[in-house]
């Protein structure tokens, strides 16, 4: 099991739809809004780091409003 934080740089005034969206994902445990370098974080849980790499790239870098992303894996 992997747990990763995806971090989100968003467009401008557009972190609610971004939140709304990564939320609507099966592989989203939770998602907020933050304040700083970032403006979402997204809790995601998935099998292995191959589903997670498939994950990434499929689902969330495809999000228009996300501008930049970060990926921080757990080492729990």
């Amino acid at each position: 099991m992997v747990i990763a934080f995806v971090l989100c740089v968003t467009q401008a005034g557009k972190e609610k739809e971004v939140l709304e969206k990564l939320l609507r994902l099966k592989e989203v445990e939770e998602a907020h809004i933050v304040y700083g370098e970032y403006d979402v974080i997204a809790k995601i849980k998935l099998d292995d780091l191959k589903m997670l790499d498939t994950f990434i790239v499929d689902k969330i870098r495809v999000i228009e409003e996300i501008q930049v992303t970060s990926t921080m894996i757990s080492s729990d």
